[in-house]
């Protein structure tokens, strides 16, 4: 009964997946699914699901698609395209359970679901989340000057930040620069200085001295920042993007913003710690348990739960493109916890009431909290 208690108050939660995407609206071949189901690349004779996160699909989503598990790929696609891309992305998204959505929407290469269509095909509710990197990108295409570009992207940054529906910014600053960066903020005349070289350059906002501008900037936003750490795909150097590198930035900014510690595999480890000693610091492992897939989340949140306070844990899915993976998401993080709770409460570690507690902190109300959602309390660490 105890064991059964914990996979029911899990299974019946409704989800608040507080960084994730949109689901691509358009139809989909081979190569354009095989495409999203990797953060690499489909390779010659390397198919994408011949991996953990390939087996997952045809295992736990073939279902959905009125097929038998394990389904052969080729009946898996076609069975795809004959229900068409709203149905599958609405069968999907239901089936996660998953009742709020806070949606980075500055990723799009693919024509995708805005959050309100997110929420209206998942029955759900649905913020956004700012991607500071695209504002500052905006700022610069606008044609500002280099001595008014720092006013002009904080202006921007507020102005995108009033949206109705946005609920917290992100930085892509891992992909950018990686975090071997001095943590102090910018003087303006350095900023200004940086802003002269990229404005004559072009491209990305990769400037060392403007992402930290960006991020200090976040700070006087005043809203929980998301920050991509750990995994990703092979614009990242995995080695600079250790969350463990942001320590002293996070001394400089102690007791101002949350912050969000994004994905962190294989760093889950260095992201507990910092939750441990760092007031404001939270953090998820988001896409990590759809790639591992359910049998192997309970060990990825073992390791993430090893030294964590208990509120300091967020649930994500960072589903991006195929709403199989919103579904994924939520299906492992039930699974994987689950086990996990159902193993402590039989080595007697645990009481029944801490383990359910932990998971609705988890998977609903610690996001309710940091993010100052309807129906959960304001964050007022």
């Amino acid at each position: 009964m105890t064991a059964g208690a914990v996979q029911e108050t899990l299974a019946a939660l409704d989800l608040v997946d507080h960084h994730c995407h949109g689901a691509v609206t358009d139809d989909l071949d081979r190569a354009g699914f095989e495409s999203l189901l990797t953060e690499g690349e489909a390779w010659p004779g390397v198919s994408p699901f011949d991996t953990p996160v390939g087996l997952a699909v045809r295992r736990h989503c073939a279902p959905l698609l009125d097929l038998p598990r394990h389904a052969p790929v080729d009946a898996y696609l076609a069975r795809r395209a004959e229900l068409g891309a709203a149905e599958v992305n609405r069968r999907f998204l239901r089936a996660a359970g998953t009742g709020v959505f806070c949606v980075d929407t500055g990723h799009a290469p693919h024509r995708a679901t805005s959050p309100g269509e997110l929420a209206g095909a998942a029955g759900a509710v649905a913020y956004e989340v700012v991607r500071l990197e695209g504002v500052a990108e905006a700022v610069a295409a606008g044609g500002v000057e280099p001595d008014a570009y720092a006013e002009a992207f904080r202006t921007a940054a507020w102005e995108a930040v009033g949206r109705p529906g946005v609920v917290g910014v992100k930085s892509v600053a891992a992909y950018r620069t990686g975090f071997d960066l001095d943590p102090a903020r910018p003087s303006p005349g350095r900023v200004t200085e940086a802003a002269r070289r990229w404005l004559a350059r072009g491209g990305r906002l990769e400037d060392p001295v403007l992402v930290r501008h960006l991020l200090w900037t976040a700070v006087d936003l005043g809203r929980p920042l998301q920050l991509h750490t750990g995994f990703g795909d092979s614009d990242i150097r995995l080695h600079r993007v250790d969350p463990a590198r942001l320590t002293d930035w996070l001394h400089l900014t102690a007791g101002t913003i949350p912050v969000l510690l994004l994905h962190c595999w294989p760093y889950q480890r260095q992201a507990a710690y910092l939750s441990a000693v760092f007031e404001r610091v939270y953090f998820d492992v988001g896409l990590t348990l759809h790639h591992v897939g359910p049998a192997r989340a309970g060990a990825i949140l073992a390791e993430a739960l090893e030294i964590t306070p208990f509120r300091k844990l967020l649930y994500s899915s960072d589903a991006y493109g195929l709403a199989e993976f919103h579904h994924l998401g939520a299906l492992a993080f039930r699974q994987g916890l689950a086990g996990l709770l159902r193993e402590r409460l039989a080595a007697d570690e645990m009481s029944l009431p801490d383990a359910l507690r932990l998971a609705r902190w988890a998977g609903r109300d610690n996001a309710r909290r940091v993010y100052r959602l309807p129906g959960g309390p304001a964050d007022d660490g």
